[in-house]
């Protein structure tokens, strides 16, 4: 097997069990609130926390970079790619790029609120007579 196809099947596999986490987790918080998206908020928050310990830990014990990848971006992508935006604003402020880090902060909010807003509105388009 080529080393491409074991990365994308090990970031695959690692996506389905973060999926699984993310429904089990945000499952189980939001059945104590009902208004408010907790279990989203629990797993973002969760999601951004294991990112920023594991980047450093898996970094620092010279991990494997396929299993690195299968970690962050498998298993923590399929949790919440709101970890992965986090860390990327991180590392971008780090860097002292505060002027990046912002804009992505800004860019990010407001064009996915305008693109999910946008997709909503032509999905009820599509069904209106």
């Amino acid at each position: 097997m080529s080393e491409s196809f074991v990365r994308v099947f090990v970031v695959g596999a690692g996506g389905a069990a973060g999926s699984i986490l993310r429904y089990i987790v945000g499952g189980l918080v939001q059945r104590t609130v009902v208004a408010f998206p907790l279990g989203t908020l629990v797993v973002n928050v969760l999601g951004c926390l294991a990112i920023g310990f594991l980047s450093e830990r898996l970094t620092e014990a010279s991990v494997d970079p396929l299993y690195r990848t299968g970690i962050l971006v498998g298993v923590l992508g399929g949790f919440t790619t709101f970890s992965t935006f986090s860390l990327e604003t991180l590392k971008l402020a780090e860097d002292r790029q505060f002027a990046l880090a912002l804009l992505n902060v800004a860019a990010s909010v407001t064009t996915c609120l305008i693109a999910a807003w946008a997709g909503a509105k032509f999905a009820r388009w599509m069904v209106t007579p």
